[in-house]
Order: C-alpha cells, then structure tokens, then sequence
C-alpha cells in the first residue's frame, strides 16, 4: 500500500496542474543511486534541468500510475523493475505551475535505459550518499514574488541539481535521515 513518507516542502497557490515523478533507487545495498535524467533542451520548461522522469497525470490516473507511465515513456523502464514504498509530500512548481507528487520506489536490476529524445537529452544514476557530502550541497536564500525560500542545490561534477528536483531531494533525504 502507498503512503506518505514525510520531508518534501509543499508550496500553495491557486490550480497548480497534477503531476508525479518516479524517484527511483537503484540497488538495495547500502549506498543507492537515483535514477536522473536531464531534460531535453528543446523543452519549454525546465530545459536542460536534472529531472527525475514523470509528468503531468492523464484524466483518471493516479500518481502512481503516473510516474511509471512517465518512466517507461522517457528512458524505456519497465514497470516489473517498480517498487513502490511510497511517496513524499506533494510540492509546487513557480515555473510550470504544476503540483508534483515524487513517487518513492526501488528499482530493480541495472541500466537498459531506453532514452526518448523528445523529452531526455540524458539519464544517469547517482549515489545518494554523494548528494550529502559537504562538497556537493548547497543552499541560497532567493527572493521571488512570493515571499524569500530557501533553495538547495546539489553541485556534482558535471552538473548541477536545483530547483524541484533538489527540493524533493532534500525531502528525501530528510525522511531518510528521519528514520
């Protein structure tokens, strides 16, 4: 059964759009990676970003549904390598004004990542535990029209992590942290 894990911040506002993300964790072992992409850069939003694949929910599916719709659409994962533990608190977008439930599972085996160049210039995994070293987090205090937050971003070596996809990194961690 799906359930809340706590840790992601949720912005509020007016009809943000539904949408999911599949955080997945490859390996069971001690130290994890997160499954990433990079998003195309032809896209209008969030062009050339660190994602993690999903998009916005089709009428009558759930998040769920969703984000292992979105993960086989954009880099060829099979749902039978899904499992779900759950998902995070739902945060909002400013950009694409979208509500985004990151959706918490493992995935089983290793790569065959089938990449869909309309929506993914690139996939990678990450191990988590880099995403905590001193060397590689950061934050920013940002003023925007909706009041001063709190930014994290995730310098790796070749990229860099920030807007949503950092915020429910964070979360993640957090929660994991938590427990």
């Amino acid at each position: 059964m799906v359930g809340p894990l706590d840790g992601a911040v949720a912005i509020g506002g007016e009809s943000p759009r539904p949408s999911a993300v599949l955080v997945g964790l490859i390996g069971s072992g001690a130290n994890p990676a997160l499954l990433l992409t990079r998003r195309a850069d032809h896209l209008r939003n969030h062009r050339g970003e660190v994602s993690f694949p999903g998009g916005r929910l089709e009428t009558g599916e759930t998040v769920v549904e969703a984000a292992v719709r979105e993960a086989h659409e954009e880099v060829g994962l099979e749902s039978s390598r899904v499992r779900i533990h759950g998902t995070l608190a739902p945060l909002r977008t400013w950009v694409s004004d979208s509500l985004i439930t990151p959706v918490v599972a493992e995935i089983s085996g290793e790569g065959g990542w089938t990449i869909d160049g309309g929506e993914v210039a690139r996939v990678f995994e990450h191990p988590l535990a880099d995403l905590v070293r001193e060397d590689t987090y950061a934050s920013e205090v940002w003023t925007t029209p909706r009041g001063e937050s709190t930014l994290p971003f995730f310098h790796l070596d070749d990229e860099t992590i920030w807007g949503a996809t950092a915020r429910i990194i964070a979360g993640l961690i957090d929660s994991l942290t938590a427990q």
